[in-house]
């Protein structure tokens, strides 16, 4: 019966006001690092407090914080956190629309951070909302943790995590187009250095091609998959990608000679991994690769070095059981609003990318899932989010916090 009422809440939400606030929420400039990622956190917590949340700006560093709020239940059920990244991408060229105009028409809503991940931000915040303006009440808290620097590796929820926030369950927001996420990679980046032997094109097969070589190696890079993989649905997010590609003359990179064959090439690559697997192995396979390329140009001497950046974490992976008690929920919930079964599981695109799901289960040791509205039309010119997904965003997490926390 309760799940029935949840359903009928769910069908009856304010559509118009859902869209004002998501549509508000875009019209702020809240790029990381820069003083709108704070106002944006605010102005979030300024209309949780509306609602009647307990709220915190939760420092994380410098003058950055993150936007907590807080639903408490009346005692007895279980807690449901959703996380969701405030700060955004860089506006593109190519833009037909106003990056933070917050246009509405028939079908989308527009805006720079709409789909990474704005719309999911306010799809769980509306779908509190229309429970307490319901006057319903849950047995569970809810926590809304709006976070800053997920683009620095997820600085804002390792913060959270670290200062002792913890729910029974949690929901990661990140646009995967309302499917359910139950797997992701981990995220390496390593550089990769090809020195070869120059000659004059005259005498070149006296020479060692690193151009050529990177050639042969680059494809190979590009299929690769990891030796560690625990499944073939773990091997399922393994990818290697090669993104920047540097030829010359030596490690100064001289282009002022291309009659002479090129003795230096430097390739930067990102590699992605899934729950069990390791870097170090990924590095260890990406090793062998330069062994056999070394054996086919004899001469060649290759390295490969795994980056970091100080200060700045990594994101780990992610994995949930399909029948874990928080994707069971969000898959009724799902089909009870759509009419249809949930996809679910290491679905790519998604399952390749980085997202804070993985802080909150590797580090604070959660069992949660990604699933957030848009996707198809992310970090890309007139980014956009069907407006149909992200209501039936709030009304599917709506029903699964009626689930999860029990409604009264």
């Amino acid at each position: 019966m309760k799940m029935s009422e949840a359903l009928d809440l769910a069908k009856a939400l304010n559509r118009s006001e859902c869209l004002d606030i998501l549509s508000d929420v875009v019209s702020h400039k809240s790029y990381s690092e820069t003083e709108g990622e704070r106002k944006l956190a605010e102005h979030v917590a300024s209309i949780m407090e509306k609602m009647g949340l307990e709220v915190e700006l939760m420092p994380v560093v410098g003058n950055r914080v993150n936007a907590i709020g807080r639903w408490r239940g009346t005692g007895g059920g279980k807690s449901l956190l959703f996380n969701g990244h405030l700060d955004t991408n860089p506006v593109t060229e190519g833009w037909t629309v106003d990056p933070w105009g917050g246009l509405v028409d028939d079908e989308f809503i527009y805006g720079i951070g709409v789909s990474n991940m704005k719309a999911g931000d306010m799809a769980s915040l509306c779908a509190v909302k229309t429970l307490i303006d319901s006057g319903k009440r849950l047995k569970g808290d809810v926590i809304l943790t709006y976070v800053i620097g997920e683009l620095q590796g997820g600085i804002g929820t390792l913060a959270a995590v670290n200062s002792g926030l913890r729910a029974d369950y949690f929901i990661n927001s990140e646009p995967s187009d309302l499917q359910a996420i139950t797997m992701h990679a981990a995220a390496f980046t390593f550089t990769i250095e090809l020195e070869g032997i120059t000659r004059h094109l005259s005498k070149r097969e006296a020479g060692v091609d690193a151009i050529m070589a990177a050639c042969a190696l680059i494809p190979e890079l590009n299929e690769m998959t990891f030796s560690d993989a625990p499944s073939e649905e773990h091997r399922s997010v393994n990818r290697v990608h090669v993104g920047v590609v540097h030829g010359a003359l030596g490690k100064e990179l001289h282009e002022w000679r291309p009659p002479q064959v090129a003795d230096y090439v430097r390739i930067k690559g990102s590699g992605r991994y899934g729950p069990g697997q390791t870097r170090e192995n990924a590095v260890n396979d990406l090793r062998k690769k330069l062994d056999e390329l070394e054996a086919r140009f004899p001469g060649l001497k290759a390295t490969v070095t795994p980056e970091t950046r100080k200060g700045q974490p990594t994101m780990p992976a992610f994995e949930v059981a399909k029948d874990a008690r928080i994707v069971t929920a969000l898959n009724a919930a799902y089909k009870a609003v759509r009419g249809k079964d949930q996809p679910t599981g290491a679905i790519a695109p998604p399952a390749y990318f980085g997202t804070d799901a993985g802080h909150l289960w590797a580090v604070g040791g959660m069992e949660g899932v990604v699933c957030g509205p848009g996707g198809k039309y992310n970090t890309m010119p007139d980014e956009r989010v069907e407006i149909d997904e992200y209501l039936d965003m709030i009304r599917v997490y709506l029903m699964t916090m009626a689930d999860i926390c029990e409604m009264e």
